[in-house]
This record gives C-alpha cells, sequence and structure tokens, in this order.
C-alpha cells in the first residue's frame, strides 16, 4: 500500500510522489494528517540539504510538527477511535536508559525523532498522506480543534520546556530575543506565567509587530534601533529572565549585555556550527545561570490541553496553509521572515 509524501532528496530538490506505507502493528495507529507545520530543521534540510551535523545521505520525508485524523486502529488499541483528531507527538525515547529514568527524556541518547537526519537509515517525517504511529505518541483532541492549531502542539511544547527550564517567572522582567515562532510561543507562555514585562527584539519588523498584537509589552528592532534595548535594560536595572530563541550570536551577545545580576538566561535557539564568542566576565561578574533548553519532555500533553481549552492562542502566529502539492511554495515563503511567522502544508 501507497500514500504520497513530500520527499527531499538534497538541497532545493523536494519531490511530490508516492511512498510505501508502514505495515499495521497491534499498537499503531493509522492517521490520515491533515496540517504539519514548516520548522526551521525543515527549511535547512531543503535548502542546504543538511540541518547543522546531520546531511541528508537518503531521500527524507521531513516534519515533525502535524495532526490528522485517526483512519484505523490496530487490535489492541484502547484508547482510540477511528475519527478521532490526534496530535502527533515526534519524540519515541527509549524509557530505560539513565535520562529516562530521571525524567529527562529530551536527553535520551536512543531517542527517535520523526523527521531527521540525525541517524542513518533517516528518521521519516510526518510530510505525508498518511502516518503510522504507536498508540501512544497519537494524543487526542477534541473533535472541533482545527488541525492547523492542534499542529501547534510541538512547538508549543518546545515553548513550554524552556518557561520550565526558566524557573518560576511570576513578576519578573523578561527579554525574548529572536520573534520567530518559538520565540512568539514563548511570550504566550511566560504572559500566562505571570512575568511582569516582556520585552521582544528582532531585526525583522513585521514578526516584532505581531509579538506587540499578542502582549509584548515592547518589541524592538535592535537593526534599526539598536540603542532601545540598552536604554530598556538600563531602566530596569537589566532582566531577570532572559530567552535567546534568535539562534544567533549577536543575539546571544546582546542577552547577556542586557541580564541583569543575578539573571537566568535561557538558550533555545540553535547557534551556527563553529566557534561561538562569549562573554564570560559578563556571566561570572553578575553571577548569571546560562542554562540550555533542548525539545520537551513531558511537556507534550501539557501543550495539546492547552491548545484544547484555549489558554494559548495560536491563531495570530499561522500565516498560511498551503497544500502539499505547492509544498515548494510553502518552504519559500517560510524561509521569508518579513512575509511569514508559521507557514503548515495540507494534505
Amino acid at each position: 500500500m501507497t500514500d504520497t509524501a513530500c520527499v527531499i532528496y538534497g538541497a532545493r530538490d523536494l519531490r511530490f510522489e508516492p511512498r510505501q506505507s508502514a505495515p499495521m502493528g497491534d499498537l499503531s495507529v493509522k492517521v490520515r494528517v491533515r496540517a504539519g507545520g514548516i520548522c526551521g530543521s525543515d527549511l535547512h534540510y531543503y535548502f542546504d540539504g543538511r540541518n547543522g551535523d546531520y546531511v541528508i545521505r537518503e531521500p527524507l520525508i521531513p516534519g515533525h510538527e502535524f495532526a490528522g485524523e485517526v483512519e484505523a486502529v490496530g487490535a489492541r488499541v484502547s484508547r482510540l477511535r477511528v475519527g478521532d483528531r490526534v496530535a502527533v507527538n515526534p519524540s519515541s525515547p527509549c524509557g530505560r536508559c539513565r535520562y529516562c529514568r530521571q525524567g529527562r527524556e529530551n536527553l535520551c541518547r536512543r531517542m527517535v525523532f520523526l523527521g531527521s537526519a540525525s541517524k542513518f537509515p533517516h528518521i521519516q517525517g510526518g510530510f505525508r498522506e498518511v502516518f503510522m504511529v504507536d498508540e501512544a505518541n497519537a494524543v487526542p483532541v477534541r473533535r472541533d480543534l482545527p488541525f492547523t492549531t492542534a499542529a501547534f502542539a510541538e512547538p508549543l511544547s518546545v515553548a513550554l520546556h524552556a518557561v520550565s527550564r526558566a524557573g518560576a517567572l511570576f513578576g519578573r522582567n523578561v527579554l525574548i530575543t529572536g520573534a520567530g515562532p518559538i520565540g512568539q510561543l514563548v511570550l504566550l507562555c511566560a504572559r500566562r506565567a505571570g512575568a511582569a514585562r516582556i520585552v521582544m527584539t528582532d531585526i525583522v519588523d513585521q514578526p516584532l509587530e505581531t509579538a506587540r498584537r499578542i502582549g509584548a509589552d515592547a518589541a524592538i528592532n535592535v537593526a534599526t534601533h539598536p540603542g532601545d534595548l540598552k536604554d530598556y535594560a538600563a531602566s530596569l536595572d537589566g532582566f531577570e529572565t532572559i530567552f535567546e530563541c534568535a539562534g544567533n550570536h549577536h543575539a546571544l551577545r546582546s542577552a547577556f549585555e542586557s541580564a541583569g545580576p543575578g539573571a537566568v538566561v535561557v538558550q533555545v535557539g540553535i547557534l551556527p556550527a563553529g566557534d561561538i564568542p562569549v562573554l564570560a566576565n559578563i556571566a561570572m561578574g553578575r553571577e548569571l545561570d546560562w542554562r540550555s533548553s533542548f525539545r520537551f519532555c513531558d511537556e507534550f500533553g501539557a501543550a495539546v490541553d492547552a491548545l484544547d481549552r484555549g489558554l494559548i492562542d495560536v491563531a495570530p502566529l499561522l500565516t498560511a496553509a498551503i497544500p502539499a502539492t505547492d509544498a515548494a511554495s510553502a518552504f519559500d515563503l517560510a524561509r521569508d521572515r518579513a512575509r511569514s511567522l508559521k507557514v503548515q502544508i495540507t494534505f
């Protein structure tokens, strides 16, 4: 049995073609994919043929932010029925290693993460008409939740994990560098966590306008107004919590420079390969806590619950939903930060 998938063969070589469907197992759930978000890693695979150190060595189906409808279930599936809507959790840790036993499944060395060239053979993703997934990875959502909303569960999980890594945010002054989809979701989560002030920075005006609409107290273009962030930080004696979501060493530098004594700096964005300068003396002299945040642990269920109950409104972040038959155009739009935030493809 075959279905049709978006397949990346190399840089700028994306084909919409038939692929063999996985067999149905006793604990399998056959999901008719309806919407999938294009992530930064997907963009790198398409435009560069690689994502950091992970190089495409065989045709790769991308996609790890997707949702759909249950079309069939295996004989031992008990939690889901045909017709249910689900968000798919793309991570499958081993559950046995010391990291899994410590509740840090995101650090599992045997992690299987969908749509990734980190292993060979590659781990195929969800940008296809039909995807076979284990029952444990298919999380039900309410029947009237739009598929485009349910597909935000994975990036929202990343934001929730980042916020959890920061510790308590109630009453704190927060800076977020990088107004892409993850930065915007961190903004929404930090606001619900009780942050007193939230400032967003970027070098493009359009996503900063969205940040203002969804709750940022200030949104600063550090390319056109580089002194504004310095002045704002000085007025607060430095920010107390900072999320670096840009994945850029200039943004990381501004994060350290804008931090107040005793601040927490959470690195969320993936920095380019190679040596990155770090203001280590500022970190030491101000006794900063520099932490990292990688993917997510058990936050996926919390993200689905927040979307299901309308606690987090992701609608302002969705720029377009484009049919998979025009996936190359969707990738081009997703790369253009002046025109888009989150672009999804639909089936």
